[in-house]
């Protein structure tokens, strides 16, 4: 299983608690750094999938580790500050960051803009409009998936459901990121509507295990080995 990794750079220890508690509540997985020497030293062992990063910190503030971060990895950056002046998020921006956030704010505030971010990096990065796994083929700007050469009938949230999922292809994502992801932040229906649309999205691909149930987190997309 391998959940969406986010990095935790605060040198309030109640502050890293409380957004590690916000996180994995929702899914995430999280790992802390009080400094910017422990941040870096964390990025060297592990690959994250998003940093969060205080700016007001000792030694080296937000605004240095950020550049530090940005010198070798385009990893997406949230900063996070108390200070809500435009200037400080110009800079921020400017550095390379993908968001700021100012204190105090809302956990669904916080992890509407995490999911924010990712939705864009990730399709950032998955620019291509025909992708074949396995034995499926997606066509994005034909908006069409066919296995083994056979064109199967998806509705839009169905397209789009595993067209999110491809994205994210080995990370398990949580109900509740998909449901806002692909349903969006003001959808009103529960947590239901994902298992069914992944019921019948599974029924329509009809080949191999793709999608698989990650038991106590949410679904994956995953090419089975041959």
């Amino acid at each position: 299983m391998n959940p969406i990794h986010v990095l935790i750079i605060d040198d309030e220890e109640d502050m890293r608690n409380l957004v590690q508690m916000y996180l994995e509540n929702s899914g995430f997985h999280c790992v802390h750094a009080s400094n910017g020497s422990e941040a870096l030293k964390s990025m060297q062992e592990k690959n994250f999938d998003l940093v969060i990063l205080d700016i007001m910190m000792p030694f080296e503030d937000g605004y240095v580790v950020g550049s530090k971060i940005r010198a070798f990895s385009q990893v997406p950056i949230i900063f996070l500050s108390a200070k809500g002046e435009e200037w400080d998020k110009v800079r921020a921006l400017q550095l390379g960051g993908d968001d700021y956030i100012v204190k105090p704010f809302s956990p669904g505030e916080l992890v509407a803009r995490i999911n924010a971010v990712l939705r864009r990096t990730a399709h950032a990065k998955y620019d291509e409009e025909r992708v074949s796994l396995g034995k499926i083929t997606i066509d994005k700007k034909g908006r069409s998936v066919s296995v083994e050469g056979d064109a199967i009938a998806l509705t839009l949230k169905e397209f789009e459901l595993l067209v999110f999922l491809v994205q994210h292809q080995g990370h398990a994502l949580s109900r509740e990121q998909l449901l806002e992801f692909v349903w969006g932040m003001d959808y009103q229906g529960s947590l239901r509507t994902v298992d069914t649309h992944i019921k019948t999205l599974r029924m329509k691909l009809g080949t191999g295990d793709y999608i698989q149930t990650i038991w106590g987190v949410g679904y994956k997309f995953e090419v089975p080995e041959s």
